[in-house]
Formats: structure tokens, sequence, C-alpha cells
């Protein structure tokens, strides 16, 4: 191969599953997935305020995915968790990812982008 034309890149299988999923394709729907250590307060406390976010702030227009790490971790090896909670927004594109305590929301929306560029301050 000259050495300007790059060797094709490995796509992650779940990257392919996502990609055929009919989640993707519906507009105004969020993929979050929050990862949590075990069935700690803070873990339980994450859980409930992600879920609230969904319900209250995004019209339940989300699908959550709920990852212990302790019981999946090869997921987070995967998405390279390095803390928890982590809330990782992985549809609409870019992916965005919040890392740390969740109980304080007000710069979350910002920091995921969940809310479109004309709405904010709204």
């Amino acid at each position: 191969m000259p050495p300007f034309v790059m060797a094709p890149q490995k796509i992650h299988p779940m990257v392919k599953v996502l990609a055929q999923s009919p989640l993707v394709l519906a507009p105004g729907r969020f993929v979050l997935r929050l990862f949590v250590a075990g069935a700690t307060t803070r873990s339980r406390q994450a859980v409930l305020r992600v879920r609230e976010l969904c319900a209250a702030e995004l019209n339940s227009n989300c699908d959550l995915e709920v990852i212990d790490i302790y019981q999946q971790p090869g997921m987070a090896r995967a998405h390279q968790i390095v803390a928890t909670p982590t809330l990782i927004k992985e549809f609409p594109q870019p992916v965005r990812r919040f890392i740390g305590n969740l109980l304080h929301t007000t710069g979350l929306f910002d920091e995921l982008a969940l809310i479109p560029k004309g709405k904010a301050g709204s």
C-alpha cells in the first residue's frame, strides 16, 4: 500500500448493532448509557436522577441503559469507563460524556448537549 492510504479500521460489533438499530433513525430520540458501580447509594441516586431527566426534560424521548461495571466489566472496558457514575449520550451524535456526581443537573444539559441551541433559555 502507498504510505498515504490508511488501512481499514475495525468497527466494534456494538457500533454495528447500534447503527442498524431503529433508535438511531428516530429523530428527537436520545440514547443514554449510565455506568454505575454496584448497588450503592450513589449508584441508586444516579439512576434516579437520570430517569427524572428522561421523564421531565426529555419528555421520555430517551432510551436509558444502566450498566453495572461489576456485572459487565467488558462493557466498562469497551466504553473506556474510568470512574462512576458516567453518563454517555450515544445518540444523537456527537457522543458526549458526563463523569461524576449527577445530583446537580444544571450543567448536565449543556455538557451533554441535550438542549438544542435554539431552545436554550426558553
